[in-house]
């Protein structure tokens, strides 16, 4: 059974957040999934597995940057 969230309290750190570029992250990750299913079907599945822990590193790190980024501007803000 789903459940219909009618509102989100996000804190005002977050009003600030590059949502395009973490959009723009993403879809390179899907990109990097893209190729390390190709890699994997062709058999090389080390090289898939490496590039995927690689990708799923540097996507939490890009993602927190900008959150980290947002949170600065809204101390700037104050």
């Amino acid at each position: 059974m789903t459940r219909k969230v009618r509102s989100v309290r996000v804190s005002e750190e977050l009003a600030a957040l590059d949502l395009s570029g973490i959009v723009r992250e993403c879809e390179r990750y899907l990109r990097d999934l893209e190729s390390a299913t190709l890699l994997h079907n062709s058999g090389n599945k080390e090289a898939a597995e490496a590039l995927l822990k690689a990708r799923q590193a540097d996507l939490g790190r890009k993602i927190g940057k900008k959150v980290w980024e947002a949170r600065i501007a809204e101390q700037e803000k104050k």
